[in-house]
């Protein structure tokens, strides 16, 4: 995303070659400085694909989050339509076999995450 706004990458500056002339720079300045850009060009490629990492792994949580909240209002629908018949012993192990579903597939998508990182 961010890659595309940067012209020079840290290859092609440490490629870079100065033309030299009498009175031309010297070149372990002109080494060191380049060095500094490498550094800081190494550093902006590392935070960028951090927040794109960071961005998707977001984005991902964002679309649980909606599918979870599509179910829950499922299920509200459900219970306010069935108020007034019975509650029997399938219904209760329906819905604690949704739950679990859903419990163990937010600790798998947590466990999945802490070792990404």
């Amino acid at each position: 995303m961010y890659q595309n706004k940067i012209t020079l990458s840290p290859e092609e500056i440490l490629k870079k070659e100065f033309r030299i002339d009498t009175r031309g720079y010297r070149l372990k300045e002109v080494d060191q400085y380049l060095d500094t850009i490498i550094g800081d060009y190494e550093q902006f490629f590392e935070i960028i694909n951090n927040l794109e990492k960071e961005k998707a792994d977001l984005l991902a949580e964002n679309v649980n989050l909606k599918q979870e909240l599509r179910n829950s209002r499922l299920s509200m629908e459900v219970i306010k339509n069935n108020e007034s018949v019975e509650v029997t012993n399938v219904d209760i192990l329906r819905r604690l076999s949704q739950l679990e579903k859903l419990v163990y597939a937010s600790i798998k998508t947590e466990n999945d995450n802490n070792s990404n990182n």
